[in-house]
């Protein structure tokens, strides 16, 4: 049977190996990926020995964070089902010289898994997949976990020195605590792959004419702006100062046009700067705030702040053509090496 580290020389970012830069954005990509893959092999490794005997069971999950110099500092379990769904790691040590320049090191790395269809975990996190749904993920046991570990651990070392990362679910957990971070003014470096993008008409899956798209998502926009705009007549601008806010903090986004699951994200920030553009960008800063849920929960007197709105993003598209939506939605493409990705930074215009 192969060891862990041969293990994770299968499978694991092997150019990272022999030479790892903090101040390398794709490096730092690379280790967080692996790092929510480590939260991954905690839960498998974990219902392994469920079923077989601990001295019988081979560990796999360890080599995903100590191949980086990090330790496991503490496991965050469900209350529920008792599956690990995040870890919080601690850097053991990094070169000195890194602490010289920005960024350097984290001290700390909080991660969280997405979903496992699988009979421990399925029943739980398709609960929390639908809560996202809803907007309702902030209500959950697991996401209050997720924010106390990495409030405390914030408030013990300081925001510079703490990342948070996450897949799929676990990108919802890890941009909802990063958005409740940054109201706080504590803005962390985030790392979101594949964040489920919660829309009624998922526009980029279901139109491919391009010019079509664009009419869409123009009428879309002026019909959202005029609504959220009637709706808010006799209200202050706390809610638009709140998104300002926001504004400050930059996650990493990184999506794949193949998966459904977060491919709007690519039109939604890509439609913000045509409206630009066009000259009614004034009309799309409104719109871009809301989501037809959240209009709905006004017009019947409820508050709701769409999850997955953002303003701010450092967004990455995944452009290298996926087989199947496995492919397209996991965690294992953003590890890899390869160069074929779009990065651009999308900034939101309070003015």
């Amino acid at each position: 049977m192969a060891s862990q580290p041969e293990l994770f020389d299968v499978s694991g970012p092997l150019h990272l190996l022999t030479s790892f830069d903090w101040r390398n954005t794709c490096h730092r990509r690379s280790l967080a990926a692996s790092l929510v893959q480590g939260v991954y092999s905690l839960e498998r490794d974990r219902q392994r020995a469920c079923v077989v005997k601990m001295e019988q069971h081979e560990a796999h999950a360890s080599p995903w964070w100590e191949r980086f110099h990090f330790q496991l500092n503490h496991v965050l379990v469900d209350d529920t089902d008792l599956s690990y769904f995040g870890a919080i790691y601690e850097l053991k040590y990094a070169h000195p010289c890194f602490y010289q320049s920005t960024p350097y090191p984290p001290r700390y790395v909080i991660a969280f898994r997405g979903t496992l269809i699988t009979n421990f975990t399925r029943y739980e996190d398709m609960k929390l997949n639908m809560r996202c749904v809803f907007a309702k993920l902030y209500e959950s046991l697991r996401f209050r976990k997720a924010f106390e570990a990495v409030w405390n651990t914030v408030i013990t070392v300081g925001p510079a020195n703490v990342w948070i990362a996450g897949h799929s679910l676990g990108a919802s957990i890890a941009m909802l605590v990063g958005k409740n971070m940054a109201k706080s003014r504590y803005h962390l470096e985030t790392y979101l792959f594949n964040p489920p993008f919660i829309s009624v008409l998922p526009i980029e899956q279901m139109i491919k004419n391009e010019t079509l798209k664009d009419g869409v998502r123009i009428a879309g926009s002026f019909m959202t702006a005029g609504i959220a705009t009637a709706m808010n007549i006799h209200r202050d601008d706390s809610e638009e100062d709140l998104f300002t806010m926001l504004s400050e903090w930059t996650p990493y986004v990184y999506v794949n046009p193949s998966d459904p699951i977060c491919s709007e994200f690519i039109g939604y920030f890509q439609h913000r700067e045509k409206m630009d553009e066009m000259g009614v960008g004034k009309y799309e800063r409104i719109a871009t705030q809301y989501s037809f849920g959240s209009l709905v929960s006004g017009a019947i007197g409820r508050d709701m702040e769409p999850l997955h709105i953002v303003p701010t993003a450092y967004m990455t598209v995944n452009i290298s053509s996926s087989e199947d939506l496995r492919r397209a939605h996991g965690i294992v493409q953003w590890w890899q090496p390869h160069y074929e990705w779009q990065s651009k930074l999308y900034k939101f215009k309070s003015l």
